[in-house]
């Protein structure tokens, strides 16, 4: 997603179970991976809502 919005990924690794992520980009790359992990967010809550009203309907 970091790279979708325009920023370089310095690091990307993992050691043991542990994650590690580096990046950089100039403040609009910033703008675009904010509104990216808004957009994904509202879509998980969409089909969160979606499964929920279905359960609910089957019940």
């Amino acid at each position: 997603m970091a790279r979708k919005s325009g920023m370089q990924v310095l690091l990307d690794a993992q050691i043991g179970s542990q994650m590690y992520h580096s990046v950089c980009g100039p403040l609009s790359s910033l703008q675009r991976f904010a509104d990216e992990i808004g957009k994904a967010l509202a879509a998980e809550a969409a089909a969160q809502a979606a499964l929920s009203t279905a359960a609910e309907a089957g019940s």
